[in-house]
């Protein structure tokens, strides 16, 4: 193993909350930020721990057996805060905020007072948390029935999606009986990185949720609109970087029609990008289909390279069905995005990784 992915991982390690009075302990911290309105404060959310555990899990056997240890201990700390997300009704889905009382938008000033920016949970988080935390196969079986009862026609149809999804029965980004139906091809493809890692059979709504994801590439929406393929990862390398994680693991026969098309994408993209965190995880993206890019010198990488880079955003107007809000709901001053130093050194661990095989 090299000395880069030890360096990477004591970085990750260091960045693990001992607990304060934004961070409880084994969390890490995140912020949420809209620079064009000078906004950034604390988030406590579950979401950037839970995925730091999971990339931690993909790259812990190519380490020595020091370093494997610390990523259990790191994974293990995570862990014990799931109980603080998970349905406010004991049921086992989990939210991006604690819930019990909600602490939606936490440390902030305005949003947090308003039950209407209280969110329900997600199938994104509640993914993640179940990919990392070993579940007992009864509630493995048991969440896969409750998503049926969320999926696009079971209560209502969605809205915001071209005409030709409008009927696509595939599953919504979020539970809640009240909540209205979002299609996210990066939610969808960690959904069924869940649902493809268990094994489980495929129903009518995970063919649905692969059709979708098909067809913006295939329609290359995935590059020209991204924001209307994927509200809460709205830019075509986080796009790329989710499909093809789901791709190169499972290669789903469903998908397999639009994989060179995919790979081509991004290997022109890679030409045109200058943001080095774009081009970690497009190159990421293309070492999973074992194609050999030009070596990025992520070891001599420092948090000025993380700059204008973030993996997450909320779009304050996707939630609202009226087409002229929904119209203006891709303007960045209506986008928080949410900034983690210690995923984006998660990141090139996993690059760091990828390219030493």
């Amino acid at each position: 193993m090299g000395n880069g992915l030890k360096f990477f991982i004591d970085k990750i390690v260091n960045l693990q909350s001992d607990g304060d009075k934004y961070f409880p302990v084994g969390m890490f911290p995140a912020y949420r930020d809209n620079a064009l309105i000078g906004y950034n404060r604390p988030d406590t959310t579950i979401f950037f721990s839970a995925i730091i555990a999971f990339t931690l899990q993909s790259v812990r056997e190519n380490c020595d057996l020091e370093t494997q240890q610390k990523i259990n201990f790191v994974i293990s700390k995570v862990v014990q805060n799931y109980p603080d997300f998970e349905n406010k009704d004991g049921l086992k889905t989990y939210n991006f905020w604690k819930t019990k009382p909600s602490k939606h938008f936490p440390n902030g000033y305005l949003f947090r007072h308003f039950e209407h920016f209280r969110i329900p949970d997600d199938v994104d988080d509640t993914a993640f948390v179940y990919l990392t935390s070993n579940p007992e196969k009864d509630e493995i079986l048991w969440l896969k029935e409750k998503l049926k009862l969320h999926a696009n026609g079971s209560k209502q149809w969605i809205q915001n999606t071209y005409p030709e999804y409008q009927k696509l029965k595939a599953y919504s980004t979020w539970f809640g009986k009240d909540m209205y139906i979002e299609f996210d091809v990066c939610v969808l493809s960690n959904l069924l990185y869940f649902v493809f890692k268990n094994d489980l059979p495929l129903n009518e709504h995970d063919e649905a949720s692969l059709e979708y994801i098909r067809s913006v590439i295939a329609t290359a929406r995935y590059l020209t609109v991204p924001f209307r393929c994927a509200h809460q990862y709205p830019r075509t390398p986080l796009i790329i970087y989710h499909v093809s994680r789901l791709m190169a693991a499972f290669d789903p026969v469903q998908l397999q029609p639009v994989k060179e098309k995919l790979i081509e994408d991004t290997i022109q993209l890679l030409k045109e990008t200058k943001n080095p965190m774009d081009r970690v995880i497009l190159s990421t993206s293309l070492l999973r289909f074992g194609i050999k890019t030009e070596r990025i010198a992520v070891e001599n990488f420092t948090a000025r390279d993380f700059k204008n880079f973030y993996f997450f955003i909320a779009g304050l107007m996707t939630a609202y069905e009226n087409k002229i809000l929904y119209r203006i709901s891709s303007n960045k001053i209506f986008h928080m995005h949410w900034l983690c130093e210690a995923h984006n050194w998660t990141l090139l661990a996993e690059y760091e990784t990828l390219w030493n095989k």
